[in-house]
């Protein structure tokens, strides 16, 4: 079992940055692939980006394509996603999670959440 706490959410004006992290607790870090997830208010929880083991594959939705990046430091057993250039759109809870799978794809696909953060874009 993995327990993950995210942080680092908040207010930030259009065109401004924030990083958020997970920390990962109990079960082995480097053997879960890790993925972002937000969900605004009314809509569905929706794929922002995930990272291979190692970090050595990064796949991105295309709304955040150019602007966030995700990384990892298995020493540190932490996730970051580096958002810059944000958009009153990008308002909502973002969630990390984890997978044992090797290539994770669907939401059902991740085994462990977090209880997220909120990010909030203001125009």
């Amino acid at each position: 079992q993995v327990q993950l706490v995210e942080s680092g959410g908040g207010l930030v004006q259009a065109g401004g940055s924030l990083r958020l992290s997970c920390a990962a607790s109990g079960r082995t870090f480097s053997s879960y692939v890790m993925g972002w997830f937000r969900q605004a208010p009314g809509k569905e929880r929706e794929f922002g980006a995930t990272i291979s083991r190692t970090g050595g594959i990064r796949r991105y939705a295309d709304s955040v394509k150019g602007r966030f990046t995700i990384s990892r430091d298995n020493a540190k057993n932490t996730v970051y996603l580096q958002m810059n250039s944000l958009k009153p759109e990008d308002t909502a809870v973002y969630y990390c999670a984890a997978s044992t799978r090797y290539a994770p794809i669907s939401l059902s696909d991740y085994d462990h959440w977090g209880r997220g953060t909120q990010v909030t874009v203001s125009s």
